[in-house]
């Protein structure tokens, strides 16, 4: 780690909580993954990413509410454009386990 953060540093990371609305299969990756796109309410709109969350399947994603970085630089990843980060931990097995919050709240909540 490279020292401590300020609560000023923090607040500059834009993170907000979106429903998914399509998953999409990703078969030029690199590494297995899915397409998604993410509805985070009518201030930011639709964004869509690509996660390596294969351990996942489409109907698992489709519905679910997913905490997200919303305000990195586009990222393109073969020919398709990244448009926000999908956040995660790492499962027993080095999987990717999706954050999003216990309760439903509205798209576009953003972290405090």
């Amino acid at each position: 780690m490279s020292g401590d953060l300020t609560y000023e540093e923090f607040r500059r990371v834009d993170i907000r909580v979106g429903t998914i609305t399509d998953v999409q299969p990703f078969p030029e990756a690199r590494n297995p993954a899915w397409k998604l796109w993410i509805d985070f309410g009518p201030e930011i709109g639709t964004r869509k990413t690509s996660a390596q969350v294969t351990n996942y399947e489409p109907d698992e994603l489709l519905g679910r509410q997913v905490a997200a970085v919303v305000n990195f630089p586009k990222k393109q990843i073969g020919k398709f454009m990244s448009e926000c980060l999908t956040l995660g931990f790492p499962g027993e097995n080095g999987e990717v386990i999706l954050i999003g919050p216990e309760r439903k709240i509205p798209n576009g909540g953003r972290l405090y």
